[in-house]
């Protein structure tokens, strides 16, 4: 049945090729890269591979030049990390025990002085490799539907809508490997460019786009790292309740950027209750919201067109300020949320919050002694306490305070 999915959609490809007023859409590429034929995309795995072949053929099919080391093809291989403290290993051949990424890269040439390069990464966790959050007993398929076919798909949407507009600026589209396991693609392509890196003009990416909630919050990273990109993002914005965040480092792939002095831009929906397990598939996105964002980026992109080559800044590493904590509540917590304290987005079975009686929707104000307004004052206050300590926790509920005794 998998070959049988994968082949339909195939003649879908080719129909379009060949009907250029049928375009594929967000919700049909999502359909294929989130399908279980890929068995979860995970980095150097047959499902990968097979994911890469689909995004090459959708590069060519919408006009895109090949801008890999291999046609649209950028491979890497690397050993995998021992020590979690430590930089991967890249090899410059294949052999035993390592793993080998593809990057696929197309571009469109308008002759432009300058780049903008747009990217989202297409690797998921597989069958629940490191970085699953899924606890049941029999294996599964981690289809990563939000994380990450999302952000390929809106990618590919925005080819063919930056295709005929905005030639000020050429354009280099990529699709990322290696991010699950440490933005490996992404760090690899700053290292061995296939265009001339110094004429990047700014870098987007889109990871997880795929569940805007009914508030239309969307948060954009990296806001700081060009003095022009408030403006435009507030001057072209009716739809979203944007969170704005200042600093260019996160985790994705837009760090790998940022940190080769290229201002970039994150968009991101928040996480949710099926991160990094195997709900994470295709029924439960917002497609309209995904057509939306497409359209605010391309809208956010035509206005940067007129600016010309954008002012690099340099901005507070938020990562490094991050307190370290031997225990968790066991919850996901709304990054989203823009209000005081902490808002849980989702509870994890078995661990103290769910044990305390904590919900989704509860909104921490106090942790012990200390008063919670947003999440860095949250991790502070998770950091005092060790496994085995008991402390109060006082909830906002609806409007109504709840205090809980909690145990680490």
């Amino acid at each position: 049945m998998k070959t049988i999915y994968v082949l339909l959609f195939l003649m879908i490809l080719t129909s379009c090729k060949n009907n250029s007023t049928k375009a594929i859409t967000i919700k049909e590429d999502i359909a294929v890269l989130a399908s279980d034929a890929y068995e979860g995309r995970e980095t150097g795995t047959k499902g990968e591979q097979e994911a890469a072949e689909y995004i090459s053929k959708r590069f060519k099919d919408l006009g895109l030049e090949p801008k890999g080391t291999n046609g649209f093809f950028q491979t890497f291989s690397f050993k995998p990390k021992t020590d979690p403290h430590s930089e991967v290993s890249y090899v410059t051949m294949a052999e035993d025990s390592t793993i080998t990424g593809t990057n696929i890269l197309g571009f469109i040439n308008n002759n432009a002085e300058q780049t903008i390069i747009i990217g989202a990464h297409y690797d998921h966790l597989g069958f629940g490799s490191e970085g699953s959050l899924y606890r049941g007993k029999e294996k599964a398929i981690h289809n990563g539907a939000d994380d990450n076919a999302s952000g390929v798909a809106v990618m590919l949407d925005l080819i063919s809508k930056l295709k005929n507009a905005n030639k000020s600026n050429n354009y280099l589209f990529m699709a990322f490997s290696g991010e699950e396991m440490g933005l490996l693609g992404s760090n690899y392509f700053v290292k061995n460019p296939t265009i001339d890196i110094k004429k990047a003009n700014y870098m987007i990416n889109m990871d997880m786009v795929g569940r805007l909630k009914a508030d239309s919050t969307l948060a954009v990273y990296g806001v700081g790292t060009s003095p022009r990109f408030k403006q435009s993002l507030m001057a072209n914005n009716t739809r979203f309740k944007l969170i704005e965040k200042e600093s260019g480092v996160g985790p994705s792939d837009h760090t790998s950027f940022y940190l080769s002095d290229i201002p970039v831009l994150h968009f991101f929906t928040g996480q949710h209750e099926d991160y990094h397990k195997p709900g994470d598939d295709s029924d439960k996105l917002n497609y309209e919201g995904m057509e939306a964002i497409s359209n605010y980026i391309f809208d956010v992109i035509s206005d940067l067109d007129k600016a010309g080559k954008l002012q690099f800044r340099k901005t507070k590493n938020e990562s490094e300020e991050t307190p370290r904590f031997k225990v968790g509540l066991g919850v996901i917590p709304d990054y989203m949320f823009d209000g005081k304290g902490m808002r849980i987005d989702g509870v994890s079975e078995d661990k103290p919050a769910q044990k305390a009686g904590l919900q989704k929707g509860d909104i921490v104000i106090k942790l012990g002694d200390s008063t919670i307004v947003d999440m860095m004052s949250y991790m502070r206050a998770l950091s005092v306490f060790n496994e085995g300590d008991s402390t109060k926790v006082i909830v906002d509920r609806n409007g109504k305070q709840i205090e809980v005794d909690l145990k680490f």
